[in-house]
C-alpha cells in the first residue's frame, strides 16, 4: 500500500477502536506510533533510531508548553468547585418562583438554571446530573411528558460547553492556533440564541398539547411571604417599593413591631437596596455600553492618533509578519496548506491573523476596529432606554409582596454567580486579562461563593481538586495522542489525498461548508466532542484558506454542531447521565425520545447562521477588527 493509503487506513482504523471502547488518547497514541514506525522505517538503522520516538517527545512538548491549556484546569476547577458546593438548589427554586406562571413553567425554569449553570461551570456530565437531580422527580409529580422533562435537561445542560467560557472553545483554540478571546466573542450570541431557540421549542409545545405540561396546582403559585414583608405592607403600602422607602424614612413602627417582624435598621436600608436592584443593574448596564462605545473608543482614538507615524508603520508590519510565527500555536502537524491565488488576492481571512491564543487582543487591533459608534448608535441606545424605562415602571407598578420576596431570592441565589460569570467573560472580552487570568479569578471566586454559602467542606474540596486534576489529565494526554497522530497522518500523504478529494470535488465555499459540517454531524453519532475535535477538525483546518471560509464562523457553526454529540445515540452522554439519577420507571428509549427535536433545533440554529453570519462575526468584528 502507499503511504496516503495508510494514512486513511489509520484514520479508518482510529474510529473502529474507538467504538470498540478503548480510550482515545491512548489509542490515537498507539496508532501514531505504529504507523509512524512504519512510515520512518528504515533498514539499515536500528529500530531504537527511529524518528518516530523524536516525533513523539516533540509533539508532547509542544502540547505540554501550550499556554492556552493552562485556563482548562482553572475553568475546571471553577466548575466543580460551584458543583460540589451545591450552589444551584436555592437558584433554581427562585427561578421556577419567578415563572411560575408560564406554560411549562417548570421547564422553562430548568433550561434557564441549565444555561445559567452551564455558562458557570462548562462541565456537561454535572450540570445534566445536578438537573436530573433537582428538576426531574419535580416535572414527573407535576404531571409532565417524561421527553419533555427528559429533553429540557440533556440539551439544556449541553449549553456550558457552548457558551462561553468554555473548555470545548479552549481546545478548539489550541487544536487551530486561534485566539481564543475571538473565538469566545464569536460563540456568545449564537450560544444564546440557541438557548433561546430551545425555550421557543418547550413553550411552543406546551401550548399547543397542555397535557405535556399541566398548571401547576394553586398551592404551588402562592410565594411564601415572611412576616416582616407582611408587615411593611399593611402598615407603610401595598406597593413595595413606597414601602421600603416608608419604612426607611420611618422605621419606628417596624422597630417595635412584634418579634416575629421587627427589623433593624441595617435590614431596613438591605430592603430599600433590594427593591432598587433592577433599576441599579439596568442603569449599569446601559452605562457600561455607553461608555465602552462611545468613551473607551474614543480614548483608544486619541491614544492611536498621538503615536507617530513611524510607529504605527512598524506595528503595521511587525504585525504582519505574525501570523508565520503564530502557526506554531496549532497543535496538529499539518503542514501542507492549501491556497490559491484567487484567495491571496482577496482579503485575509481573520483565523491566519489570530492572536496569539491565551494572549490578550492587542491595542492596535482593538483601536483599528474603533473607527467610531456604530451607525445611529445613539438613536438605538435612545429608544433602548426608553423602553428599558417604560419596564420599569410597569414592573415597580405592580411590585407587591410576592414580587419582593421573589426578587430578594434571586438575589441571594443568582446574583453572586451572574456577578462571578460576567466579570470572569468582561475581562476576557474587553482584553483586560488573559483567558488563563480570567479563569483563576473564576476559581477564586467560586471557592469564596462556596465558602460564604457554607456548604463547602475538606472532603468535598478534595473532591473538586481530584475530578480537576483527573479531567485535566485526560485532555492533556489527549492533545498528546491528538498531536502524534496529526504529524503521522500528515506524513503519510493522508492530509494531501483528502484535501485532494475535495478539490476534485470542485464545491463552492457553501458546498465545502454544508459538506464538512454534515461529516461532522454525523461523526457526532458514534464520538464525543473531544475525539472529534483533536482527530478530524484538523482535517479540514487546512482546506479553508482554499474557500475564502472565516475559521471564526466555522469553528462556532463547529461548536453549534457538537451539540448534537451529546444528544444523538448511540453515544448521547447527556442520555446516560441522565438515566443514572432518574426515577426507575424513566427508560433510556424515553431520554432519547426527548432528546431528538433539540437535534433538529441545532440544525435550525446553523441554518440562521449560515443565512446571517453577522450572528457569529459581529461581535468580535466590533471589539477586535478583522
Amino acid at each position: 500500500m502507499s503511504d496516503p493509503i495508510l494514512g486513511l487506513v489509520m484514520l479508518g482504523l482510529i474510529i473502529v477502536v474507538i467504538m470498540l471502547g478503548f480510550p482515545t488518547a491512548f489509542t490515537l497514541m498507539g496508532l501514531g506510533m505504529m504507523f509512524g514506525f512504519a512510515a520512518f522505517y528504515d533498514p539499515s538503522q536500528s529500530w531504537t533510531a527511529n524518528k518516530v520516538f523524536t516525533l513523539m517527545v516533540q509533539r508532547t512538548f509542544g502540547g505540554m508548553t501550550n499556554d492556552v491549556l493552562l485556563s482548562i484546569p482553572l475553568f475546571v476547577l471553577m466548575g466543580y468547585v460551584m458543583e460540589r458546593g451545591a450552589l444551584v438548589d436555592k437558584m433554581f427554586y427562585s427561578i421556577q418562583l419567578a415563572f411560575r406562571r408560564l406554560p411549562a413553567s417548570l421547564a422553562v425554569a430548568t433550561l434557564i438554571v441549565c444555561t445559567f449553570w452551564g455558562i458557570a461551570s462548562g462541565l456537561v456530565g454535572a450540570v445534566v446530573v445536578l438537573m436530573g437531580v433537582i428538576a426531574m422527580k419535580p416535572m414527573l409529580n407535576a404531571g409532565y411528558d417524561t421527553r419533555l422533562a427528559a429533553g429540557v435537561i440533556t440539551a439544556g445542560g449541553t449549553l456550558g460547553i457552548l457558551i462561553p467560557p468554555s473548555v470545548m472553545i479552549i481546545v478548539y483554540a489550541a487544536v487551530a492556533g486561534q485566539s481564543v478571546v475571538k473565538l469566545y466573542a464569536a460563540a456568545m450570541v449564537p450560544g444564546f440564541f440557541l438557548a433561546f431557540l430551545y425555550l421557543v421549542y418547550i413553550i411552543g409545545w406546551a401550548l399547543i398539547n397542555p397535557k405535556v405540561a399541566p398548571k401547576l396546582p394553586p398551592e404551588q403559585l402562592i410565594v411564601p411571604v415572611p412576616a416582616p414583608i407582611h408587615f411593611l405592607r399593611e402598615n407603610y403600602s401595598q406597593n413595595m417599593l413606597v414601602a421600603t422607602f416608608k419604612a426607611l424614612f420611618s422605621p419606628a413602627k417596624l422597630m417595635n413591631a412584634p418579634a416575629d417582624a421587627r427589623l433593624s435598621f441595617g435590614k431596613i436600608f438591605k430592603n430599600v437596596l433590594a427593591a432598587l436592584t433592577p433599576l441599579f443593574l439596568i442603569a449599569l448596564t446601559m452605562w457600561g455600553v455607553w461608555w465602552y462605545v462611545i468613551i473607551h473608543q474614543q480614548n483608544e482614538r486619541d491614544a492611536m492618533n498621538s503615536v507617530p507615524v513611524a510607529t504605527q508603520v512598524a506595528k503595521a508590519s511587525t504585525s504582519a509578519a505574525e501570523p508565520v510565527e503564530e502557526e506554531l500555536l496549532s497543535i496538529d502537524a499539518t503542514s501542507s496548506k492549501i491556497k490559491s491565488k484567487a484567495v491571496e488576492e482577496d482579503a485575509p481571512l481573520v483565523a491566519l491573523d489570530a492572536a496569539a491564543g491565551d494572549d490578550p487582543i492587542d491595542a492596535g487591533a482593538v483601536a483599528e476596529a474603533n473607527t467610531g459608534p456604530p451607525e445611529n448608535f445613539e438613536l438605538y441606545f435612545g429608544l433602548t432606554c426608553i423602553l428599558f424605562g417604560l419596564l420599569l415602571i410597569y414592573y415597580y407598578l405592580k411590585f407587591d409582596e410576592e414580587q419582593f420576596e421573589i426578587l430578594k431570592l434571586l438575589i441571594e441565589s443568582v446574583m453572586p454567580l451572574g456577578v462571578l460569570t460576567l466579570l470572569v467573560l468582561a475581562v476576557i472580552l474587553l482584553g483586560i486579562t488573559t483567558a488563563t487570568e480570567s479563569a483563576a479569578v473564576g476559581a477564586l471566586g467560586a471557592f469564596i461563593l462556596a465558602l460564604q454559602a457554607g456548604t463547602l467542606d475538606f472532603e468535598r474540596t478534595k473532591q473538586a481538586v481530584f475530578l480537576t486534576a483527573k479531567t485535566t489529565s485526560m485532555v492533556c494526554w489527549l492533545f498528546v495522542g491528538s498531536a502524534l497522530f496529526s504529524a503521522v497522518f500528515t506524513i503519510l500523504g493522508g492530509q494531501s489525498i483528502i484535501e485532494k478529494w475535495v478539490l476534485m470535488l470542485d464545491l463552492t465555499p457553501i458546498q465545502f461548508m454544508l459538506l464538512s459540517q454534515a461529516i461532522i454531524f454525523f461523526l457526532g453519532w458514534p464520538l464525543e466532542w473531544t475525539e472529534i475535535i483533536v482527530i478530524f477538525v484538523p482535517i479540514f483546518l487546512p482546506i479553508l484558506a482554499h474557500f475564502n471560509i472565516d475559521p471564526l464562523l466555522w469553528g462556532t457553526l463547529v461548536f453549534v454542531n457538537l451539540q448534537a454529540a451529546f444528544l444523538s445515540p448511540p453515544v448521547a452522554m447527556s442520555a446516560f447521565y441522565l438515566k443514572g439519577v432518574s426515577p426507575p420507571g424513566v427508560t433510556l428509549n424515553q431520554i432519547f425520545a426527548g432528546m431528538m427535536p433539540y437535534m433538529f433545533i441545532v440544525i435550525a440554529c446553523m441554518a440562521f447562521m449560515y443565512v446571517w453570519p453577522g450572528m457569529t462575526l459581529w461581535l468580535p468584528k466590533f471589539l477586535y477588527g478583522g
